[in-house]
């Protein structure tokens, strides 16, 4: 077995919890740090509760955990720049900062090879004409950081082009026939190991449903699962990475990256005996990565918001699987938890 006994995790949230769950499952401990609210805690082993900022408190975590991972992208680089001194981050800070950042994201998706939207770099609002002139419309107007389930995104149509206030990525408008994901997991060995690609539907731009088989053709799966592995690859990669991609008629399009656990993979749980969240914590304590063969169709669908009203049903429905993320207010565009509905 592996020396790494306690896991540290950068964020408190939902993936936070269910990845505490999994490390417990295999003896494992996870320490929470959380400037906020962590519904993590109620089932990890300890939770810090400090801002970034904080340093004593950052070395005291860091003390306490034998390796760093995270939930999310957005943690201020001071603090990854003190965490990295002292334990070992994974994934690398080269993920996360290729990721951080739309403009660099697909910069080196596009140095890689691979395809991603018409792209241009819109620095201030007087570059945005320039950049509108360059790509078109319909558009896309991003900020390059901090974005996430359509924050920080604006449409440019016929009108005029309204500006973040922040510096963007302006991105050409794709016609796709479907979006699909895959969930993808890199040991410290370089074992690569990928889960079925999963259709996703989005609504106001937060993800719907997850529905696995994603009904592509066998080719269009093989290089949804070869594109996952040549940026985990690329990226020197070692834990759970969701990959995004638009299926055109001229192939794949790779929409974002995420170097974490991902809310398309939740279907794992269900379908898998491994699934994305004990997958991750293997990767990153330097265990054997676990098959990520599908056993099962499922239906994964967020439940966001008044959707909690929905539960006692859901409860009631067979073969179903629920998952709660122990948060208080239902608010509109808030996910709550999620179910999982085994389809076949």
């Amino acid at each position: 077995m592996t020396e790494i006994r306690t896991i540290g995790i950068l964020g408190g949230g939902q993936l936070g919890r269910m990845l505490s769950a999994a490390a417990s499952r295999l003896g494992l401990r996870c320490h929470i740090f959380e400037p906020g609210a962590a519904p993590a805690g109620d089932v990890a082993w300890r939770v810090t509760t400090a801002p970034y900022e904080d340093e004593a408190a950052l070395r005291a975590f860091a003390d306490s955990v034998d390796v760093i991972t995270y939930e999310f992208e957005n943690v201020p680089t001071s603090a990854l720049d003190l965490l990295e001194s002292l334990r070992p981050i994974r994934p690398g800070r080269r993920a996360l900062a290729v990721s951080q950042d739309r403009l660099t994201e697909k910069t080196f998706l596009t140095e890689i090879g691979l395809t991603v939207a018409p792209f241009a770099d819109v620095p201030d609002r007087d570059a945005l004409d320039a950049a509108i002139a360059r790509i078109g419309r319909p558009s896309i107007l991003k900020t390059r950081r901090m974005g996430y389930d359509g924050k920080g995104q604006v449409r440019i149509g016929d009108g005029p082009a309204d500006w973040t206030g922040a510096p963007s990525v302006l991105e050409g408008f794709v016609t796709f026939t479907a979006e699909i994901s895959v969930i993808i997991a890199r040991g410290t060995d370089g074992q690569v190991a990928a889960y079925d690609p999963g259709l996703n539907v989005h609504e106001g731009g937060i993800l719907r449903t997850t529905t696995i088989p994603c009904g592509q053709p066998a080719r269009v799966t093989t290089d949804a699962v070869l594109i996952a592995a040549r940026i985990a690859n690329a990226l020197d990669y070692v834990g759970v990475m969701g990959v995004e991609l638009f299926v055109t008629p001229d192939g794949l399009i790779v929409n974002e990256i995420a170097p974490r656990v991902h809310n398309s993979g939740h279907w794992t749980q269900a379908g898998c005996a491994v699934d994305q969240f004990e997958q991750h914590i293997r990767a990153v304590a330097g265990l054997p990565l676990g098959d990520g063969k599908r056993h099962a169709d499922v239906v994964m669908e967020n439940l966001i918001g008044d959707d909690m009203d929905r539960v006692p049903a859901l409860l009631a429905q067979p073969r179903t699987q629920i998952h709660l993320y122990g948060k208080g207010e239902a608010r509109p565009g808030r996910k709550m938890g999620h179910a999982n509905r085994i389809t076949g």
